[in-house]
């Protein structure tokens, strides 16, 4: 129980400490909500909840973490843009990345870490999590990732069933990961809306959710979305009932669009208009058809893909990522030319049959051929060591001939899967992108790397050696209690 007690107060501490930060800039939204709606700002606002364009009922009230002028010194630095900067210092302030130069002194009043015989990298980003919609422990009581009531039910938000308690999140950190990617499960056609959250210990997920982060959609095709409905004499049960029903559902969304567009120009136009009635699932598809939310589409095969891209160009949205893509390296000509991010992992093989032609090289094909190649979990154990995946598609990538520096491979796990995210202030270690970095205590393709510290827009999150920078969820400090 004392042992209990001291945690306990550590945590206190530590909570307290979080709290004691600047008001938010500009880009980080307060408390209150989003911008102001088209409507309003033209002095025809309508009453909250009837408009769906601008404004954002759940918005992010995340602060930093406290951080104070650092710097890294002496050690190997991946950057995350491609380059290894040997015997490098990074100076981290005011949350931001300050400089990366090789051999630079640390400035007067900077906490100087001795970083020599180390490597840095930039946080680690998962771009395909299902931490805090199935949270550990695994049990019905927490299964909430899927809504296996519709193929279509894209009305659904990821972040309406995070559990911040999730232990989970404490081992990502702990394994370097700082931005985590959550999505609703592949039972459906179309899933529902992702979250991206910071990966910092914190009570509600408005608290972890990453400031002006575009939304998700995520949408699934092949074996999964016909296998869960096909049993209930309800569509689809087929691949080609899956496309019928993206192609409904892409219809449903542009009558919407031209509805509120006909009803806002007779507004405009000082005529009487009622508006349409706002619709949850048709908001969130008119969104991605504004290209203002991005598709995160669930796609094994090749065809499939293939497939996929001709709904998109039918009805006039891009896909921002295949996710698992097993079969990304038969089409990585096709997904570079539409920049299309291919999130894969390196060894998961053989589950099912539309998996049966996934190989090791996959990412580093796709990375050969100019795409954007990710290394993501959607496991609660993989995130804890995306390093280590990252390095066996790199493995096999040179196994297969391919000429791949680790400078390179990082980007797998750092910039390329921002770029999956549709975020451009993190993933490299470049002046101004956000200060989230991970100092590992040797090369972190190794399978014997561990992260030393982490640190998120600057504060530390996790530090091996320190107790006050290992945060416990309520959730294990009440289990300990019950022990």
């Amino acid at each position: 129980m004392r042992r209990l007690g001291t945690t306990v107060a550590l945590l206190a501490a530590t909570a307290l400490g979080a709290c004691a930060t600047a008001a938010p800039t500009k880009s980080e939204p307060s408390a209150s909500g989003g911008q102001p709606s088209a409507a309003a700002s033209r002095g025809k606002a309508l009453p909250k909840g009837l408009d769906p364009v601008g404004h954002d009922p759940f918005a992010s009230t995340y602060r930093p973490l406290p951080s104070r002028p650092t710097a890294l010194i002496g050690a190997s630095v991946f950057t995350g843009t491609g380059a290894l900067v040997e015997n490098g210092t990074v100076l981290l302030r005011d949350g931001k990345v300050e400089r990366v130069e090789a051999g630079l002194a640390a400035p007067a009043g900077y906490e100087v870490v001795d970083a020599r015989g180390k490597y840095v990298t930039p946080g680690l980003i998962d771009a395909h999590s299902h931490l805090g919609v199935y949270p550990s422990p695994s049990a019905p009581a927490h299964s909430d990732g899927n809504e296996l009531t519709d193929p279509n039910t894209a009305g659904v938000w990821a972040e309406h069933s995070v559990w911040p308690q999730d232990p989970g999140f404490n081992l990502a950190r702990a394994g370097g990961v700082t931005t985590i990617l959550v999505l609703p499960g592949s039972g459906n056609l179309i899933g529902g809306r992702s979250v991206t959250l910071r990966n910092i210990p914190a009570r509600t997920v408005q608290e972890m959710k990453y400031p002006g982060a575009p939304y998700g959609l995520k949408m699934a095709c092949g074996e999964n979305p016909k296998r869960v409905y096909g049993g209930r004499n309800r569509a689809p049960s087929t691949r080609m009932g899956n496309v019928a029903g993206y192609r409904t559902a892409w219809i449903n969304a542009a009558d919407y669009m031209r509805k509120w567009d006909d009803y806002r120009a007779k507004a405009d136009r000082g005529e009487k208009a009622d508006p349409p009635k706002r619709d949850l699932q048709l908001d969130t598809l008119a969104g991605v058809l504004k290209g203002e939310i991005l598709v995160q589409n669930h796609c094994y095969r090749a065809d499939e893909m293939a497939q996929m891209i001709g709904v998109a160009d039918e009805f006039g949205y891009r896909i921002t990522t295949f996710h698992h893509t097993s079969e990304a390296y038969k089409i990585a000509d096709l997904l570079a030319a539409r920049d299309i991010c291919a999130a894969t992992w390196a060894n998961w093989w053989g589950a099912k049959l539309e998996v049966w032609d996934g190989i090791e090289a996959n990412a580093a094909l796709v990375h050969a051929a100019g795409g954007c190649a990710v290394i993501k979990s959607d496991d609660p154990d993989l995130i804890q060591r995306l390093n280590q995946e990252a390095a066996e598609a790199l493995a096999a990538g040179r196994a297969a001939g391919l000429d791949i520096s680790e400078a390179e491979a990082i980007k797998w796990i750092t910039s390329n899967a921002a770029k999956a995210l549709g975020l451009t202030d993190t993933g490299a270690l470049e002046p101004g992108k956000r200060a989230d970095v991970v100092l590992w205590d040797r090369n972190p393709f190794s399978v014997y790397a561990r992260a030393e510290r982490v640190y998120v827009d600057g504060g530390i999150a996790y530090d091996r050696r320190d107790p006050r920078y290992q945060p416990k969820s309520d959730f294990e400090l009440g289990q300990g209690a019950n022990r």
